[in-house]
């Protein structure tokens, strides 16, 4: 079995209402176990691109292959055993009148049995701290419960792949982490994680690699630290890094950052070297 989960080979996307291309000449490989942060200014290209990882959208010209089969072969119904999308805001995603019933919707669909589906139930609610949660109404829980039963409900359908669009947005930080932590535990688990986000904190503490996008083109591709080196590439592309990051530089540019670093890490190099 391959290594490489998700590629797409000089793909270029144009949307029917368009004259221009949305997507121009994206070649990247994504590795089983990643977890990648894709970010980019709203309009960059971020969105058009994982959806074409689901088979939402299909090239223009070039290629996307998932796990080993080309998109254009397949049905949105069949990448959704592979790829699970979680959407910006629970609520454009949640409709069933109970937990459970959320959670059974997408297996259920795929044509698993029921005995498998309440296994199923089971198992993603604890994963994601919901457990005792199966008959209550989804609206009456809180925006990051919502939030974690999204996820459960397409940790559901088994997909290898968990791509999770702006997965903090409304939280507080306390919320924002918990989220947080949810994925890298299920990344942990050896699931391939893709979060779009403009959070550069929370990319510069979870994510391992970075895909920066800017008007349709990928424009940087590396490790996480790496990426963040790239200050003046980053603000040219409407991206701005964490600040301790950019204040090191600027006072201390003799330092190397040879492994990823916390904001907090930083901030304590910092205080010792002016101490």
């Amino acid at each position: 079995m391959s290594d490489i989960v998700l590629q797409a080979k000089n793909l270029f996307y144009q949307y029917p209402t368009r004259s221009d291309y949305a997507l121009r000449d994206i070649s990247i490989s994504i590795k089983r176990g990643e977890f990648v942060a894709l970010i980019g200014q709203n309009g960059s290209g971020k969105t058009t691109l994982v959806k074409h990882f689901n088979g939402l959208l299909k090239p223009t010209a070039g290629g996307m292959i998932v796990e080993g089969r080309e998109t254009t072969d397949l049905l949105t119904s069949e990448l959704a055993k592979s790829v699970g999308y979680v959407f910006q805001n629970p609520d454009h995603q949640i409709f069933a009148e109970k937990v459970r019933d959320e959670i059974a919707f997408g297996p259920k669909n795929l044509g698993f049995d029921e005995q498998h589906i309440n296994k199923t139930i089971e198992i993603v609610l604890e994963d994601v701290g919901l457990s005792g949660f199966e008959d209550t109404m989804p609206f009456t829980l809180s925006r990051g419960q919502r939030q974690r039963l999204a996820v459960a409900a397409i940790l559901a359908m088994e997909p290898s792949i968990l791509i999770v669009d702006e997965p903090t947005t409304g939280q507080d930080w306390k919320e924002s982490i918990s989220i947080m932590e949810l994925v890298k535990h299920l990344n942990n688990k050896g699931h391939t994680c893709i979060m779009i986000t403009h959070n550069m904190n929370l990319v510069s503490l979870y994510a391992q690699r970075v895909i920066v996008m800017s008007d349709g083109e990928v424009l940087l591709d590396g490790p996480t630290q790496d990426m963040f080196r790239e200050t003046e590439t980053l603000m040219r592309a409407g991206i701005k890094p964490p600040e301790v990051y950019v204040l090191t530089k600027a006072i201390f540019p003799d330092i190397q950052l040879d492994k990823l670093i916390s904001p907090k890490d930083l901030a304590s190099l910092m205080i010792e070297r002016l101490l």
